[in-house]
């Protein structure tokens, strides 16, 4: 049973990227990024396809050459989720880019060089409603403001982006967001809490750099949970040194957690005791990787036995409390008379999930006829 989170959600401006809005009262958008060489095109694809399958908005694609910008076109041709083009200091890649295309560009209008090169491609976003990202880094501050602060502070971070913001103001372009990354989880959150001051663009969240699957996964939901608990952001982009599939993931489950957003089944399932009637662990675990494809919102508890059970169960779209041999069942809050046999619970669950997933679908179907 979904409840509605209670999180004020920061006001700002919307921008499109393709098809999707980020910002305004648009849902928080999840992204990723490719982790393959962007001029190998079915590789790059592939993952790209993958990364949409788990349910990414919007995927970024590096596109750190010219060769790279011609292997992007032939990479768009193939997908229909929004790109994003990574692209650092060269603007002739952006203006390649965009002829291809691209539904947002991830560049720094300070780093491009020359004041017409900046010209160039602010105009050239401007006329094909293009969005610009900007990205200000922890690790990869301007020379002056490193020797300014001595050390990424977030007063330095934020310098940083508004001195990009104050280029496009110059030349009237307002479709931007920002982000201003640290792997520090202190450093990061107070300067998304500076920023969100100063300007009213939507901002784009992220722990940079965070680490392998596990840890890296503990400090985003840290750091991006205190700042969407706050109101805070408008799309993001868990960094792991791990598949990309699992940073959309572990997205969805921040959002899932915070009652933001809600995508596929929510597990509520005990740790496991030696009162559990029935392998929880297992169970859950083998649910999770058979319904992957699910993305109706739907609460699951399954628990081990009827200390907690039948609590957890009340509050549920569906829920299991352990018992011996045979389990109780509750649908909607209400027990049921019949009882599932431990000895095969998860072809059961599979399938009394997926009647409910038939059932919440069927009827969201008859209200759209309705209106």
């Amino acid at each position: 049973m979904q409840h509605e989170s209670p999180i004020v959600r920061r006001k700002s401006t919307q921008i499109w990227v393709g098809n999707v809005p980020v910002g305004g009262d648009a849902p928080i958008s999840v992204q990723s990024m490719t982790n393959t060489r962007t001029t190998d095109v079915a590789a790059t694809v592939a993952q790209i396809q993958a990364i949409q399958k788990a349910g990414a908005d919007i995927v970024r694609v590096s596109v750190p050459t010219m060769e790279a910008a011609e292997a992007f076109k032939l990479i768009k041709q193939q997908t229909d989720i929004p790109l994003v083009a990574d692209i650092h200091f060269d603007y002739r890649i952006a203006l390649k880019v965009a002829e291809y295309g691209v539904d947002c560009l991830r560049i720094n209008p300070g780093n491009i060089g020359r004041e017409d090169r900046i010209r160039a491609v602010v105009d050239c976003a401007r006329d094909n409603n293009i969005p610009i990202r900007i990205g200000v880094n922890a690790g990869s501050l301007e020379k002056d403001i490193q020797e300014k602060y001595g050390e990424p502070t977030p007063a330095a971070l934020v310098e940083s982006a508004m001195r990009h913001v104050d280029i496009l103001d110059r030349l009237n372009f307002d479709q931007f967001k920002v982000s201003v990354k640290a792997s520090d989880v202190f450093l990061a959150v107070e300067s998304y809490r500076q920023l969100a001051r100063e300007i009213v663009q939507p901002l784009h969240l992220g722990i940079t750099e965070a680490g392998g699957a596990r840890a890296g996964s503990v400090k985003s939901a840290i750091g991006l949970g205190m700042l969407l608990s706050e109101g805070i952001g408008d799309t993001l982009r868990i960094s792991l040194a791990a598949d990309p599939v699992e940073e959309v993931k572990v997205g969805f489950d921040i959002l899932k957690s915070l009652r933001i957003r809600a995508r596929g089944i929510n597990f509520i399932a005990c740790p496991s005791c030696s009162r559990q009637e029935f392998d929880v662990i297992g169970t859950v675990n083998a649910l999770e990787q058979r319904l992957e494809d699910i993305t109706t919102p739907l609460d699951v508890s399954i628990i081990g036995c009827v200390v907690n059970g039948p609590g957890e169960a009340l509050v549920s779209d569906l829920g299991l409390a352990g018992s011996n041999r045979k389990s109780g069942f509750y649908v909607g809050g209400e027990r049921q008379k019949e009882r599932l046999d431990n000895d095969n619970l998860v072809e059961l669950l599979e399938a009394k999930i997926r009647a409910r997933v038939a059932e919440k679908a069927q009827r969201i179907d008859v209200k759209e006829e309705d209106v």
